[in-house]
């Protein structure tokens, strides 16, 4: 039997038909991520946002089709490649989730720089492979470091993070009266200790974080105006970070991100460590270019750093430089079958 499964396999693929979406899917830090190389159309416009915007209005099926059940489910993670929008990029990419498009992905980045390397899509160099990355937030500097030719971590300077909020409080219906920080790290992120909502941030309380996660989101949302000093479209909260201590003694602290519709991240959480960095270098806890590990609910980690202290519009930022490591997981093509009433898509939200 076992002879006959390539034969058997073509021949069932043909009666299909040819049209098949060709993806690679990976993990880092147990955040998975499927990147899309082809077999689908390309959202309209020159940058990335506003392609952005089209995917949103014109776009959404794939995006359903792909991130949605039975193909995915409600915590998977995409990335469309696309055309650089400058000349001197390597590639473009728009991030996506179950609930739409994001701005920015940290744990993305260092996937896509990986494999960026890994398919010949940039050349390789030891022991440092830069890949440059046209993203919604702006441009990603990624780099691979390679020993003996292979891949060994990845990561990218991320754009301009700075705080908009410090010490802030709020009474979240379900949740109480909390105090949260504001930081964009290439996507706003409210950020809350867990210790004293009685919070622990364990993989068997998942269900708990993901509800005080989306509470607090939600509420802030309504409640506090968030803007983005360049563009308006970023002006949004993307997820609360729940932080608390690490249980690995060489971590500097734990987190863990709920963000769209109540996803909640495998990994420390790369725009989230970025913010992170901005609020620690803001209130004098941290040096320009040391780096800290943060810690994620699976008890991975990435290193994070603040490179050096800039101004962005006029806000004190950091320059921030994430760092981890990426698996590849499977390669797909995915095909609709005819009949299929389910072939669009479900999400049990």
């Amino acid at each position: 039997m076992l002879e006959n499964v390539d034969v058997g396999l073509s021949r069932w693929l043909d009666r299909i038909g040819k049209s098949r979406i060709l993806a690679i899917d990976t993990h880092t830090a147990g955040e998975p991520l499927r990147i899309i190389l082809g077999g689908v159309p390309l959202p309209g416009g020159q940058s990335i946002l506003e392609r952005r915007a089209s995917a949103s209005r014109d776009w959404d099926r794939y995006r359903r089709f792909l991130m949605w059940e039975p193909r995915g489910h409600k915590d998977m993670y995409g990335a469309l490649i696309l055309p650089p929008s400058t000349s001197d990029a390597d590639f473009g990419v728009l991030f996506m989730h179950n609930d739409g498009y994001s701005t920015g992905c940290g744990h993305a980045t260092i996937a896509l720089a990986k494999v960026a390397v890994e398919l010949g899509w940039v050349k390789r160099s030891d022991p440092i492979t830069t890949v440059s990355i046209d993203a919604a937030s702006g441009r990603l500097k990624a780099f691979a470091r390679l020993r003996d030719g292979e891949v060994q971590s990845s990561g990218f300077e991320n754009v301009p993070s700075f705080v908009l909020e410090l010490d802030q409080t709020v009474d979240v219906p379900g949740v109480g009266k909390i105090r949260f920080d504001l930081a964009y790290g290439g996507a706003f992120y409210a950020f809350v200790e867990a210790e004293p909502l009685g919070l622990e941030l364990t993989a068997q309380n998942t269900d708990r974080i993901r509800v005080c996660g989306m509470a607090i989101k939600r509420t802030i949302s309504e409640r506090f105006s968030i803007v983005h000093p360049m563009h308006p479209e970023l002006g949004y909260l993307y997820g609360t970070i729940f932080t608390g201590p690490a249980r690995a003694r060489s971590a500097h602290s734990r987190h863990v991100c709920v963000f769209a519709d109540g996803a909640i991240d495998r990994s420390p959480t790369g725009t989230g460590v970025s913010g992170r960095l901005a609020i620690l270098r803001s209130r004098g806890e941290i040096g320009v270019g040391e780096p800290y590990a943060f810690e994620s609910i699976t008890e991975q980690t990435f290193v994070g750093r603040a490179l050096r202290d800039i101004t962005y519009q006029g806000k004190k930022s950091v320059a921030p430089e994430i760092e981890g490591t990426a698996f590849l997981t499977g390669i797909h093509q995915f095909v609709v079958e005819e009949g299929d009433g389910l072939a669009g898509g479900f999400y049990l939200g």
